[in-house]
């Protein structure tokens, strides 16, 4: 596979007509004003979230005890991992940095939740007094202010980050990860404050203990998923807004995501309020079975097949840097799935060692951050061509650079050049002599090649 070492040409930010110059360009370094700017603005954004997760510990403390919130806290950590562990899965293409992870996680946790608890206390508030039902809060303002919350963290990042985004699963990931952070503290009120607390102190520690078990069933064996569910719609129209040149589309996709993802969560919270009225228990258990069990799967589908396709992004952008004789077929043949990127993980360990391996992992990392780039360019996202030729030449180096570290170490494998349009392979004689691409490139495992 990657004893195949290209003949590096110029990038091709303008294609091949226009050819900018071979040598990789370093990027610029921000100035000392730029970084100071930074430092400073991502002091505050720590200091605030660190500020919403103060006040939202001391509320929850004065209003279920510490006991509700030491228990409460326990049992809502135990399916984050899981949840987390799932949108990870789906983001394993290209991971997102940890930091941008993290933040998204901390506002939903912190900041939406912290917003929304006081928006609907006081609506709740409000509607006491207008002598209106309770319910019309989970109905009508808790859908608008948590959705509108937990995805306006993500939106920020896009606004500061838009290149971190790779499409819609990014979107999923980055929205999901704010409502798991929203979803575990909303869990620690309602399984130590209405579970807990509330039969503790009527009953006893053994009743609380119990109708702990019993929310804990409910909301987390059962509807774990929904805070994730609803806020996926939302990060769907993100992900779209993110690589489309269209400025319509950019506004008008993240409305619609997040209107869909309120009118599932009203849909919801709307179904208690319907078996109290009909006196049906079994309205609850319709709802569940014929809306948000087909949503769940469905989304789940989606995703899976997004995936895939995302994956394949590789195939459909690379080429041009294969003419080029920036790479040759086979590397940009393994890119395009996880089996044939393990493989040739595991081909580059076994011809250099952990070296081998970090410098495979980093080169499809690097290769996807190009096809990114490229798609990038094909759609019209970058007003600035010349900040994007630097990446560009940067990525190219850096997959030079990694390159390096296991081509021409297997010795099952003749050495060969790869000029762009064919082969040059050197034989036992010593003489290299041109070969012609095959129709489906030569790599560890069987493949199809999908590019022209």
């Amino acid at each position: 596979m990657s004893e195949i070492s290209p003949q590096p040409s110029p990038p091709l930010i303008d294609g091949p007509e226009q050819v900018p110059p071979a040598a990789p360009v370093a990027a610029p370094e921000p100035s000392r004003r730029k970084r100071v700017w930074r430092i400073i603005g991502l002091a505050a954004m720590i200091m605030f979230i660190a500020g919403c997760a103060i006040a939202v510990v001391v509320f929850l403390g004065f209003n279920i005890g510490v006991d509700g919130l030491l228990l409460g806290s326990i049992a809502a950590l135990v399916p984050v991992p899981v949840l987390i562990g799932c949108f990870m899965w789906l983001d394993r293409y290209e991971p997102e940095p940890v930091g941008y992870l993290a933040f998204c996680f901390a506002w939903g946790a912190f900041v939406a939740t912290g917003v929304a608890l006081v928006v609907n206390s006081y609506a709740s508030y409000l509607f006491e007094g207008w002598g209106l039902s309770d319910s019309l809060v989970a109905t009508l303002v808790a859908p608008f202010i948590e959705e509108t919350m937990k995805t306006l963290g993500p939106v920020l990042l896009l606004w500061r980050r838009r290149r971190e985004w790779s499409g819609i699963t990014d979107g999923i990931v980055y929205c999901g990860l704010s409502a798991i952070g929203f979803a575990m503290v909303e869990n620690i009120l309602y399984l130590g404050g209405h579970g807990y607390a509330a039969s503790n102190e009527q009953y006893g520690p053994a009743s609380g203990a119990q109708q702990l078990f019993l929310i804990f069933i409910v909301r987390i064996l059962f509807t774990g998923f929904a805070h994730p569910l609803f806020t996926s719609m939302a990060g769907v129209g993100l992900g779209v807004a993110a690589r489309a040149a269209e400025r319509p589309v950019r506004y008008l996709a993240p409305i619609s995501g997040i209107l869909v993802a309120m009118m599932l969560h009203g849909t919801w919270n709307i179904l208690p309020s319907l078996v109290v009225a009909t006196g049906e228990p079994i309205v609850l258990l319709y709802g569940y079975l014929g809306l948000m069990i087909p949503v769940f799967f469905g989304t789940v589908g989606f995703a899976i097949w997004l995936r895939g396709w995302e994956g394949r992004l590789t195939e459909r952008a690379l080429p041009a840097y294969v003419r080029a004789g920036w790479l040759s077929p086979p590397e940009v043949a393994t890119l395009s799935s996880l089996g044939r990127r393990h493989s040739a993980r595991r081909w580059a360990k076994r011809v250099a060692g952990d070296a081998g391996l970090r410098a495979m992992k980093g080169f499809q990392f690097s290769a996807t951050k190009l096809a990114l780039l490229r798609d990038g360019l094909d759609r019209g996202l970058y007003s600035k061509i010349g900040s994007a030729q630097v990446e560009e030449a940067a990525l190219l180096a850096q997959i030079s650079a990694e390159r390096s570290v296991f081509v021409g170490r297997d010795p099952q494998t003749p050495q060969a050049r790869w000029d762009g349009e064919r082969y040059h392979i050197t034989f036992p004689d010593g003489v290299s002599r041109p070969i012609e691409a095959p129709a489906s490139p030569v790599v560890p495992i069987p493949i199809t090649a999908y590019y022209r």
